[in-house]
C-alpha cells in the first residue's frame, strides 16, 4: 500500500489542478521559500481529514481556498483528491485503488467522497485509522510538528504510539461510549422518578377502584332486591286476578253515571299531562341554556384570571440598572483621565527635550575626551613609531590604502542594489496608491448603501409595527364580537315570548298584530320610565278590534290551564293636558304605527315623566289627577304608589339591551371589517419592504465581500512593500557601515599616514597631561550617566502614557457598551409594559362580557325556576285529578253489583299489573315474562358476598354456564330489608369514580412496562460496561506491546543517531497501563544532562525524528511525509538520518520536503515547486535514475 497521486485545484497557492504522481521508495520535494511546498503536505493532511486551521497553517478553514492574487481573482472552493494503491488489501475495503477527496466551499460547506461516493469524513477516519493512519496524523510530520512533539504531554505522545498501534479509535468510541452512558444514566433517574410517581399514584387510585368496585356489587344487590321486590308485586296481582276472572257472575247495574264522570275526569286529566309535556322540553332548553351560561362564564373568569397574573408578572419584572456603571459617570471618568493623558503628553515632551540636551552634553564631553586620548595616543604612537622604524609604518601605510579601496568599491555596488529596490518600491507605491483610492470608492459607496438599507429597514419596521398594531386590534375585536354575540344570544333567549302567547299569534295573525311592548319605540333613556307605566301591559297582546279579542277570550275560557291578555286597538281617542316644562307626557317619548296610536293615547293618558322624587311630588300636590313616573321608574297617582321591577320593565329593558347589543355588534364587525381591509391591503406593501430590505442587505453584502477582498488585497500590497522597505533598510544599513566603516579605515590610513610624517620629524616627545585626560574622561561618564536618568525618565512616562490612554480607551468602550445594554434594556421593559397593558385591556374586556353572561345567566335562572314551578302545580294538579279518577271508579265498583265489582276490581288489577310491567321496563329493563322467570318469589337466591374477599368468586355455586345458582327461597320482609340496607350503603359510600377501575388497571399495567423498561436499560448499561472492560483489555494489551516494541526500536535509534549517548522512554504511571504518558529522556555522548529543553536545537530535532522513527518502525505504516525535519541538522547528523531514511524505504515510502542536497540525492523521484510573479504554485518532476549512482 503506497500513496499513489495527489490533485489538488484551487487548494492554497496551487489555484489551477495540479498532479503528483508518487513512486514506493523516496519522494523529494524542492523549491525556494515561499514557493508551496509545505501546502503540499497540508493538502495530504487535509484530505484525510485534518480539522485543525492552526495545524494547516490558517486561522480559519476557509483561508486553504486560493484567495487570489493580483493577476487572477480568488476561487469559491478547495477540492484534493488522493489515491492509495490497495493492491495489498490493507485497508478494509475491495478496492485495489482507492481514491478519497475533500471539498470545501467558501460559504462553509464541505463534501467528502471515497472512490466517487458521498460519504461522511467519520468514515474516512475510520478507514485510515484500520491501516495505523488516525486522527493524529502522524505519519505526516509538517512544519513545526518537531517541536510540537517535543512540546508535547506525556499524554500526547501515548496518543503517537496508540494511533501507530490502531487503537485510537477504540479510546474514541470508549469514551464516546461513557458519554453516552452518563445520558443514559439520566434518562435512568427520570425514568426512576417516573416510575416512583405512578407507584405513588396507585395507591389513591387503587383507594377508589376499590369503592367503585363495592359501588358495582352495592348496585347490583339494589337492582336485584328491587327485580325480587316488583315481580313479587307483579305475581301477587296476576294471581288476584286469575281468582277475580274465575267469577263470572257479576251485576252491573248503577254505573253509566258514574261512568260518565270518570270518563271527564280522565279527559282532564289526558289535556294536563299534554300541558306538562308541553312544559317539559321548555324546561329542558332553559336548564341547557343555563349550563351553557355557567360553562361560559367559568370560561371567561378563568380568562380575567390569567389576564390579571400574567400583567402582575409583567409588571413586576422592573428593570434596574447598576450605578456604578453609569455611562455617563464611566466616560466623565474617562475625560478627566484625558486630561491627566494630556498633561502626561506635555510632560513626555518636556522629557524629550531634556534627552536631547543630556545627549549633546554627552556627545561633546565624549567628544573632548576622545580627542584628548587620540592626541596622546598619537604622542605615544610616535614615540613608538620612531623606535620601530619607518618600514614598518610603510607597509601599514599600504595595507590601510588598500582597505580603503576595497571599502569604496562595496560601497558602489550597495549604492546600486539601493537604486534598484528604490524603482521596485516606487512601482509598489503606485500599485497600492491606485488600490487604496479604489477601496476608498467602495467605501464611499458601502456608505451610501448603508443609507439606502437603513431606510429600507425604517420604512419595513414601521409597517411591521402598523400590521402588528393592527393584527392585535384585529385580535380585540375579535374577542369583543364573540363576547356582545355571547349576551346578544343571552338576551334574545332570555326575551323570548311565552310558548302560550306565541302559539296565539302564529294561529291567529290577522287578529293580534303582537306584544305591545315589542310595538314600541322608545325615546333613549326613557326605558325604565315606560316600563314603569306599562308594568305587565307590555306583555299584552294587542287585537286590531275588541270583538276579535272577545272572541279569543271565548274560545280559551274552556281551556283552565289559559293565560292570555289583551289590549284594543279600536279605542277612541283620549288626550292628556300639557303641565308645561314642569313634566313630560309619557305619550310623547313612545312611538309606534299609526293604527295603534289611540291605543296608546288610552294606555298613556294623564302618564308623565318627570326628573327625581322631588319634582313628583311638587307636581302631585298641584295636579292630584295626574300619574307620575320618574326616570328610575317610581310611579306615583291617586290610588297608588309603586317602586320596583315588572314583567314589562323586563321585557322593555331587555329589548333596550338587545338593541344597544345589536348596534355595538354592528359597529365591532363593520371596525373588523374595515381593519381586515387595511390589514389585506398593507400585506403586499409589507413584503415589497421586506423585499427591498432584503435585497439592500444583499448588496451591502455584496459591497462589503467587495471591501474585504479589497482590504486583504491592500494588506496584502502594504506587506510586500513593507518587505521591500525592510530589504531596503537593510541594503541602506549595509550602505551606512559600509560608509561609516570607509570613515573609520580612511581615519586609519589617514592616523597612520601621519604617524609616519610625526616619525619622520626628529622632534623631541613632548610631555603627557594625565590628570587632563582623566578629567575629561570624568566629565564624559557624567554626561553618560546623565543622559540614561534622562532615559529612564523618558521610559517611565511613556508606559504611563500608554496604560493612561488604554485606560481611557477602555472606559469609553465600557460606556459604549453599557449605553447599548440600557438601551437593549429599555426596549424590553417597554415591551413588557406594552404586553401589560394588552393583558389589562384583555382583563377589562372578560370583565365586561363575564357581568353579561351573569346577567343573562340570573335571568335564565329565573325563567327556569318559574317553569319548574308551573310544572310542579300542572303536576299537582294533575295528580289531584288522578286522585279524583280513582275515588270515582272506587264509587263505582261500590255502586255496582257484585259483578260489577269484580269487573272494576279486575280493571283495577289490570291497571296495577300495566304500571308494574311498565315500570319493570323502564327502570329495570325487564319484560314481566323476564321478571317473573327470573326474580319471581319462586326462584331461589343466590348468596351475596362481601366484596373485599378475594375468594368469594371460589364459594359461590354456579351451574354449568357459569351463572350463579341459589340456595336459598325468597322472603319479601328480608328482601326490603336488603334493599333499604343496600341504598344505605350506596349513600355511605359517597360520590365513586365510575372510571377508577379501568384507571387503576392502566395504570397498573403502565408501571410493570415501566419497570421492565428501567431493568431492560439496567442489563444493558451492564453489557456495556462489560464490552468496556474488554475493550480496555485489548487496547491494554495492544499498546502495552507497541509501547515495548517501540522503546526497544528508540534506544536503538538513538544510540545511532546519537553514538555514545543513551535514549529511553519512560512511562509516568507503569502501574496504570491505560492511562500512563510517556517521557523521553535522551543524553547525548559527553554530557550529563536528560532533560530535553537542555538541549541544542540540531539535538532536540534529532531526539524527535529519533522517536518518530522508533514508532514507524515498532508499527509501520505504508507512508511517511517529513517536512524539512533535517533543516536543523549538521552534515554528520544529516548522513545518519539520510541512513535511516534509506532503511525506512524498503518497507514504506516517503515524501520529504527539503532544501538538502544530500537528502536529494537519496531520491528516487524529485519534485520542483515554484512560484512565477503571479502568486500561483507550478510544479515540475523529475525520476532518479539511482543505477547510474
Amino acid at each position: 500500500m503506497h500513496l499513489k497521486t495527489l490533485t489538488v485545484r484551487g487548494f492554497k497557492s496551487f489555484a489551477s489542478a495540479t498532479t503528483f504522481e508518487f513512486e514506493p521508495g523516496v519522494t523529494a520535494v524542492v523549491g525556494p521559500n515561499g514557493s508551496g511546498k509545505s501546502n503540499v503536505v497540508d493538502a495530504l493532511s487535509w484530505v484525510m481529514g485534518e480539522q485543525g486551521a492552526k495545524t494547516l497553517r490558517g486561522g480559519k478553514m476557509e483561508d486553504v481556498i486560493f484567495a487570489g492574487t493580483s493577476g487572477r481573482p480568488p476561487l469559491g472552493r478547495a477540492h484534493v483528491s488522493l489515491t492509495i494503491d490497495n493492491t495489498d488489501g490493507q485497508l478494509p475495503i475491495d478496492y485495489a485503488e482507492v481514491t478519497i477527496s475533500r471539498t470545501l466551499f467558501r460559504a462553509g460547506g464541505s463534501e467528502y467522497a471515497i472512490n466517487g461516493s458521498s460519504c461522511r469524513l467519520l468514515d474516512i477516519q475510520e478507514l485510515l485509522s484500520d491501516s495505523g493512519l488516525g486522527r493524529e496524523m502522524h505519519v505526516i510530520v509538517g512544519q513545526g510538528q518537531l517541536d510540537r512533539i517535543l512540546h508535547a504531554t506525556a499524554e500526547d505522545r501515548r496518543g503517537f504510539i496508540e494511533e501507530a498501534a490502531g487503537v485510537l479509535k477504540h479510546r474514541r468510541r470508549k469514551e464516546k461510549t461513557l458519554r453516552k452512558l452518563q445520558a443514559m444514566q439520566g434518562n435512568m433517574d427520570r425514568l426512576e422518578d417516573l416510575n416512583s410517581e405512578v407507584r405513588r399514584q396507585l395507591a389513591p387510585l387503587g383507594r377508589q377502584a376499590k369503592i367503585a368496585r363495592r359501588a358495582q356489587t352495592v348496585q347490583l344487590d339494589v337492582r336485584d332486591a328491587r327485580a325480587r321486590l316488583l315481580a313479587d308485586d307483579l305475581v301477587s296481582l296476576n294471581n288476584k286476578l286469575a281468582q277475580d276472572i274465575s267469577d263470572e257472575s257479576k251485576i252491573q247495574a248503577q254505573q253509566q253515571d258514574v261512568a260518565s264522570r270518570l270518563e271527564r275526569v280522565r279527559r282532564q286529566v289526558s289535556e294536563l299531562s299534554e300541558r306538562s309535556e308541553i312544559l317539559t322540553p321548555r324546561l329542558a332548553l332553559m336548564q341547557e341554556t343555563w349550563v351553557a351560561l355557567t360553562t361560559q362564564a367559568e370560561r371567561f373568569r378563568s380568562l380575567t384570571a390569567l389576564a390579571r397574573e400574567r400583567g402582575k408578572l409583567l409588571e413586576s419584572n422592573q428593570t434596574h440598572f447598576d450605578s456604578s456603571r453609569d455611562p455617563e459617570r464611566l466616560e466623565a471618568q474617562a475625560e478627566r483621565l484625558s486630561e491627566e493623558l494630556e498633561e502626561l503628553v506635555e510632560a513626555v515632551e518636556d522629557r524629550h527635550e531634556i534627552l536631547a540636551e543630556a545627549i549633546e552634553a554627552k556627545e561633546q564631553a565624549e567628544e573632548q575626551s576622545r580627542a584628548e586620548q587620540q592626541r596622546m595616543a598619537a604622542m605615544l604612537r610616535a614615540a613608538a613609531d620612531r623606535r620601530e622604524g619607518m618600514s614598518r609604518l610603510a607597509s601599514q601605510v599600504a595595507s590601510a590604502r588598500s582597505r580603503v579601496d576595497v571599502t569604496r568599491a562595496e560601497i558602489s555596488r550597495l549604492r546600486d542594489n539601493v537604486q534598484s529596490f528604490d524603482a521596485d518600491l516606487a512601482a509598489d507605491a503606485r500599485s497600492h496608491e491606485s488600490v487604496s483610492t479604489e477601496l476608498d470608492e467602495q467605501l464611499a459607496g458601502e456608505h451610501q448603501l448603508n443609507n439606502l438599507f437603513e431606510k429600507a429597514e425604517a420604512s419595513f419596521t414601521r409597517l411591521a409595527e402598523e400590521q402588528n398594531r393592527d393584527s392585535r386590534r384585529q385580535q380585540e375585536l375579535s374577542v369583543r364580537i364573540s363576547g356582545l354575540r355571547a349576551r346578544l344570544d343571552a338576551l334574545k333567549l332570555n326575551s323570548k315570548p311565552d310558548d302560550r302567547s306565541a302559539q296565539l299569534l302564529e294561529r291567529s295573525p290577522d287578529v293580534l298584530a303582537g306584544r305591545l311592548g315589542e310595538l314600541l319605540t322608545v325615546t333613549e333613556g326613557y326605558e325604565q320610565a315606560v316600563a314603569a307605566i306599562l308594568r305587565d301591559c307590555a306583555e299584552h297582546l294587542v287585537a286590531g278590534r275588541s270583538a276579535d279579542a272577545i272572541a279569543l277570550v271565548r274560545q280559551l275560557a274552556d281551556d283552565q290551564s289559559a293565560n292570555a291578555s289583551f289590549v284594543h286597538a279600536d279605542v277612541p281617542m283620549a288626550s292628556t293636558p300639557d303641565l308645561g316644562e314642569l313634566a313630560i307626557a309619557a305619550r310623547d317619548i313612545v312611538s309606534s304605527a299609526d293604527e295603534f296610536s289611540n291605543l296608546l293615547d288610552n294606555i298613556f293618558a294623564h302618564h308623565y315623566v318627570v326628573t327625581d322624587f322631588d319634582a313628583a311630588q311638587q307636581i302631585f300636590e298641584a295636579h292630584p289627577e295626574a300619574k307620575l313616573t320618574t326616570f328610575e321608574g317610581m310611579t306615583f297617582s291617586r290610588l297608588c304608589s309603586s317602586i320596583g321591577d315588572s314583567a314589562g320593565a323586563s321585557l322593555i329593558a331587555q329589548q333596550a339591551l338587545v338593541e344597544q347589543t345589536s348596534a355595538e355588534l354592528g359597529q365591532a364587525q363593520e371596525e373588523l371589517a374595515q381593519l381586515e381591509i387595511e390589514l389585506a391591503r398593507r400585506a403586499p406593501v409589507l413584503s415589497d419592504a421586506e423585499h427591498a430590505r432584503d435585497e439592500a442587505l444583499r448588496q451591502l453584502a455584496e459591497s462589503d465581500a467587495a471591501i474585504e477582498e479589497l482590504s486583504n488585497y491592500l494588506a496584502r500590497l502594504g506587506h510586500k512593500l513593507r518587505s521591500a522597505q525592510s530589504e531596503k533598510k537593510s541594503l541602506q544599513s549595509r550602505l551606512d557601515a559600509a560608509i561609516e566603516k570607509l570613515e573609520i579605515e580612511q581615519e586609519s590610513y589617514e592616523e597612520i599616514s601621519e604617524r609616519m610624517d610625526m616619525a619622520s620629524t626628529d622632534s623631541e616627545d613632548e610631555p603627557v597631561d594625565e590628570a587632563t585626560r582623566a578629567a575629561l574622561a570624568d566629565a564624559a561618564a557624567a554626561a553618560r550617566q546623565q543622559e540614561l536618568e534622562a532615559r529612564l525618565a523618558l521610559r517611565s512616562s511613556e508606559e504611563r502614557v500608554t496604560a493612561l490612554r488604554s485606560r481611557v480607551e477602555g472606559l469609553r468602550r465600557t460606556a459604549a457598551a453599557e449605553r447599548t445594554h440600557r438601551e437593549v434594556a429599555l426596549n424590553r421593559a417597554a415591551e413588557r409594559k406594552a404586553q401589560a397593558a394588552k393583558a389589562q385591556r384583555v382583563e377589562q374586556a372578560s370583565e365586561r362580557v363575564l357581568r353579561f353572561i351573569e346577567l343573562s345567566l340570573t335571568m335564565a335562572g329565573q325563567q327556569r325556576d318559574e317553569l319548574s314551578v308551573r310544572k310542579s302545580e300542572l303536576e299537582e294538579l294533575l295528580a289531584s285529578n288522578r286522585t279524583e279518577a280513582e275515588q270515582l271508579a272506587a264509587e263505582l265498583s261500590r255502586l255496582a253489583d257484585a259483578v260489577h265489582r269484580d269487573g272494576i276490581l279486575r280493571a283495577e288489577l289490570r291497571i296495577k299489573i300495566e304500571n308494574l310491567e311498565t315500570k319493570s321496563l323502564e327502570e329495570l329493563g325487564y319484560t314481566p315474562d323476564h321478571l317473573i322467570a327470573n326474580f319471581g318469589p319462586d326462584q331461589l337466591i343466590p348468596e351475596t358476598s362481601d366484596p373485599d374477599d378475594k375468594w368469594a368468586e371460589l364459594r359461590v355455586n354456579v351451574d354449568e354456564d357459569g351463572n350463579a345458582v341459589g340456595t336459598k327461597p325468597f322472603d319479601r320482609a328480608e328482601q326490603e330489608k336488603r334493599l333499604k340496607k343496600a341504598e344505605r350503603d350506596l349513600a355511605a359510600l359517597g360520590k365513586v369514580n365510575p372510571l377508577a377501575l379501568e384507571e387503576f388497571a392502566a395504570l397498573e399495567e403502565r408501571h410493570k412496562f415501566l419497570a421492565g423498561q428501567l431493568e431492560d436499560l439496567k442489563k444493558s448499561r451492564g453489557d456495556l460496561q462489560q464490552i468496556i472492560k474488554d475493550v480496555d483489555s485489548h487496547v491494554e494489551r495492544v499498546f502495552t506491546e507497541a509501547y515495548n516494541d517501540t522503546a526497544v526500536q528508540f534506544k536503538r535509534i538513538f544510540d545511532r543517531l546519537f553514538p555514545g549517548g543513551e535514549g529511553q522512554l519512560v512511562l509516568t504511571d507503569p502501574e496504570n497501563m491505560l492511562t500512563t504518558g510517556i517521557e523521553v529522556e535522551a543524553r547525548p555522548a559527553g554530557k550529563k544532562i536528560k532533560r530535553l529543553s537542555l538541549l541544542s536545537g540540531g539535538e532536540r530535532s534529532l531526539t524527535a525524528v529519533a522517536l518518530l522513527v522508533a514508532i514507524f518502525k515498532a508499527r509501520p505504516s505504508p507512508f511517511y511525509v517529513m517536512d524539512e525535519v533535517e533543516a536543523a541538522l549538521d552534515d554528520v547528523n544529516l548522513g545518519r538520518l539520510i541512513t535511516i531514511f534509506e532503511e525506512l524505504r524498503e518497507s514504506s515510502q516517503l515524501i520529504v520536503i527539503t532544501h538538502q542536497k544530500k537528502t536529494m540525492e537519496v531520491a528516487d523521484a524529485l519534485y520542483g515547486v515554484t512560484m512565477r510573479g503571479d502568486g500561483v504554485s507550478t510544479v515540475i518532476s523529475q525520476k532518479m535514475d539511482r543505477s547510474a549512482s
